[in-house]
């Protein structure tokens, strides 16, 4: 819980006096950045499975692959991103490169018609994201004073999660109009970057004020981010992360056995999302009442029903609803989650860090799972490599959830 502002130093109280607003000019803004970029990111999601194995003609391993280096690869730079972000008094400006990076990839993508090409534009894309998150994150959390970060983030992630659905319903509209039309919708996601890009540059000031009362943080070292409870968690979410499969890797196997068009295909990521958001407030209420590990740990048994479900041999609405609001229900489970623990895990000067260290394992080990999913379905079929993965999962969460309340009980008080 959060302390009163009666047990808080007066210059911080007076940082939350009566009419100062209550969520920052700098939040809202890089709520809208990130609502945009998703609409980007999120349209071109929505038609890359499809894309790269109907269009393209690539096979399973080797979208296993791109997949895999979508999920992974942004974790090359996000320690490094978050590490600079606790030094840096220039946050702005690191987050631009990465959104710039990911609009470059944008271009790049319009004439990328092979593995090769599209791996290397995947890579920059994603290598963008590593970039610009902690930077971003660091930014809310700069101008934000503590009794109001849940508020803060509450309102970014909004944000960002409406972007994320209006995304694949744009790339729904295109190809209902254009059957073909993969490259229009990557001309469109094209746009959206740029506007957001330019809304960065343009409107999001360098160097966003500190609340009251607030220290500068000393230099930061790896040693101080190396925290023994953080490597437990570490350890944890590693695992977990190599037993989630791709949302598209679930995608294809859904419309395998479904007799729905391509064009609907961008609506299945509409209903992940849109079920992410109507659960997320909730799900975070229950995790603050019986630990945010704990429900970390909980949450893969949401996944745990999404492979079940998909590997039953029969299809229908129901059974693709059903996966669909379970696959949401697991990314309102762990996605934020993931960083209230491992950020109540280190020394408060390092909190950015160790965040994208616990981002950049979960990364890496969805990154692995991708990859070997790929060429599991292709030896044995997506159903049967579904409930290999459903087994491995369901026996690695009976070992590990008696004891997730451990992670709660060594975290520092929110």
């Amino acid at each position: 819980m959060y302390l009163s502002l009666q047990d808080r130093p007066a210059a911080e109280r007076a940082g939350s006096r009566p009419g100062r607003p209550r969520v920052a000019r700098v939040v809202v803004l890089l709520g809208l950045v990130s609502l945009l970029t998703d609409v980007s990111s999120e349209s071109v999601s929505a038609i890359l499975p499809l894309y790269l194995t109907g269009a393209l003609g690539l096979s399973m391993v080797a979208y296993g692959f791109v997949e895999g280096l979508y999920q992974g690869v942004s974790a090359v730079v996000r320690i490094g991103s978050g590490l600079a972000a606790d030094r840096s008094e220039h946050p702005k400006w690191v987050a631009f490169a990465g959104y710039g990076l990911s609009c470059a990839a944008r271009v790049l993508m319009i004439g990328a018609a092979g593995l090769a090409s599209m791996t290397a534009v995947v890579t920059a894309d994603r290598v963008g994201k590593g970039i610009r998150t902690a930077p971003r994150d660091a930014m809310i959390a700069a101008a934000t004073p503590t009794e109001d970060l849940g508020r803060a983030f509450g309102v970014h992630r909004t944000l960002d999660t409406v972007g994320a659905v209006i995304g694949p319903l744009l790339a729904f509209a295109v190809l209902w109009a254009i059957p073909d039309g993969y490259r229009t919708v990557m001309v469109v996601s094209l746009a959206f970057a740029l506007v957001g890009l330019a809304l960065l540059a343009l409107l999001v000031p360098g160097r966003p004020s500190r609340p009251a009362g607030e220290q500068v943080r000393p230099r930061v070292r790896w040693r101080d981010v190396a925290d023994p409870r953080l490597r437990r968690m570490l350890l944890l979410v590693g695992v977990l992360a190599l037993l989630t499969v791709g949302d598209g890797f679930v995608y294809l196997a859904l419309l395998e056995r479904s007799d729905f068009a391509a064009y609907w295909f961008p609506l299945l990521y509409v209903g992940t999302n849109a079920a992410y958001l109507v659960l997320a407030l909730p799900l975070g209420r229950v995790a603050d009442r019986i630990g945010r590990a704990r429900m970390l740990v909980l949450g893969h048994l949401a996944l745990l029903a999404v492979y079940v479900v998909a590997a039953l041999p029969v299809g229908g609405a129901a059974v693709t609803v059903a996966c669909l609001v379970a696959l949401g229900a697991f990314y309102a489970a762990t996605d934020g989650v993931t960083a209230a623990v491992a950020g109540r895990l280190v020394p408060p000067g390092v909190r950015t860090s160790g965040i994208a260290a616990a981002q950049t394992v979960v990364a890496v080990g969805r990154l692995a799972a991708a990859t070997g999913f790929g060429a599991l379905w292709f030896a044995v079929g997506p159903q049967a490599a579904l409930v290999v993965v459903a087994v491995a999962l369901a026996v690695v969460l009976a070992v590990v959830v008696p004891r997730a309340g451990r992670l709660d009980r060594v975290a520092e008080p929110a």
